[in-house]
């Protein structure tokens, strides 16, 4: 019997090999399985080296969902079962078909996935996220999902009496932090204690509701807060935040309202698409009128809203300023997304900056927590003894 040539068994197990290596180079890499838990909805995030095809479906008897991702391979880390949530209750992976990722999820509840694919942007590289939405009865009317795009209407104010629903927003929270202070201080703590602080002011007082855009710690995307303030017909809406910058020792607060350039871009976002121009705004429907009509209307609109937002602006300023100075003594103008609602009067408070030393410990206190609260409170008053006589004088024993 004739044995085979050694060089020729050693070379085919090096092409077999470089085969090998090359099909795996070619897999893409999950780097990390990371979830998130929402009041919403639970979100899964895989992080990857390259976009990718994926199939998901779902099991009943036990309720499982079933991701598969061909030709990928995880590399990286998978989420803790704390982070899971409530609707998650086990996770895990394996190997299908010697190349395939599939990710086996054991769930609570019977949910309704939604997925997409991002690509890379912000400093975080190829993602796939799949939502898990809870799935109603149809018993129950699902809530009506709001497109970006599109504004919810809004109710005309009561001429006489009535209350005024003061929207709090208590900036960032979640996975999105904020700045942090030198002292580990994170925003998105501090701005959720001065907005419960508020909350439980307004609540005290005659003729007024206050509204938490977030009640804990969780992300809400900026649009996602001002479509929220409109669904709930708010009249107010204050954006608490806290302030940094990477060099130097500024202090102070300061106030923003909406700037003129960041209105019009609105104004052309809101006549883009065709929904909004049926929307009510300030009790005037922008249906079925000439565009150039549609533009004046909307650019009366925010211009009233804009000098209703500079004189609430003004009046919390001036109250935060015996609390420790002010960075500006005047109020500012910039885009803020959040300060983009065409007939909402809104303004975005930076309380202090975070990253100096002496402010972060300040913020960190209850007690200062508290007075900064006040302080907002005193100026929503001011503001609505002049703008809401109505709702003040009615709110009177």
């Amino acid at each position: 019997m004739r044995l085979a040539n050694p060089l020729y068994a050693l070379i085919t197990l090096c092409l077999l090999a470089g085969m090998l290596e090359s099909a795996l180079a070619a897999q893409a890499k999950v780097s990390a399985v990371r979830t998130w838990a929402g009041p919403e909805h639970t979100r899964l995030v895989l992080d990857l080296d390259r976009p990718v095809s994926h199939d998901i479906f779902l099991l009943e008897n036990p309720h499982r969902l079933v991701l598969d991702v061909p030709n990928a391979r995880s590399t990286g880390s998978m989420p803790k079962p704390a982070e899971f949530g409530d609707t998650i209750s086990r996770l895990r992976s394996g190997v299908r078909n010697g190349r395939d990722l599939r990710l086996v999820l054991d769930l609570t509840a019977e949910v309704k996935p939604r997925s997409f694919v991002l690509p890379p942007q912000d400093g975080q590289g190829h993602r796939l996220v799949v939502d898990l939405l809870p799935r109603r009865r149809a018993t129950v009317p699902a809530p009506v999902a709001v497109p970006v795009a599109v504004a919810v209407p809004r109710r005309v104010p009561a001429p006489t009496g009535g209350e005024l629903v003061i929207a709090i927003d208590a900036g960032h929270g979640g996975k999105d932090p904020g700045a942090i202070g030198k002292g580990g201080t994170r925003e998105k703590d501090v701005t959720l204690a001065i907005a419960r602080q508020l909350a439980v002011l307004l609540a005290r007082e005659p003729n007024m509701r206050p509204l938490l855009i977030r009640e804990g710690d969780y992300f809400v995307t900026l649009r996602g807060r001002t479509i929220k303030a409109r669904e709930a017909q708010a009249d107010l809406f204050v954006s608490i935040h806290a302030d940094a910058i990477p060099h130097g020792n500024a202090a102070g607060a300061s106030v923003y309202v909406l700037s003129t350039s960041g209105a019009s871009n609105e104004a052309a976002r809101w006549l883009a698409a065709r929904e909004n121009a049926a929307d009510l705004v300030g009790g005037v429907t922008l249906e079925d009128r000439d565009p150039v009509i549609q533009t004046v209307l909307l650019d009366l609109f925010q211009s009233s809203t804009i000098d209703a937002s500079f004189e609430l602006g003004e009046a919390v300023l001036q109250r935060l300023g015996p609390l420790g100075g002010l960075h500006k003594v005047s109020v500012q103008q910039a885009g803020f997304a959040v300060l983009k609602s065409p007939d909402i009067p809104s303004i975005l408070v930076e309380t202090a900056f975070i990253s100096n030393r002496r402010e972060e410990q300040r913020l960190r206190d209850p007690g200062h927590q508290r007075r900064i609260a006040a302080a907002i409170l005193e100026g929503i008053r001011s503001y609505a003894t002049n703008r809401r006589p109505d709702v003040m004088l009615a709110a009177r024993p």
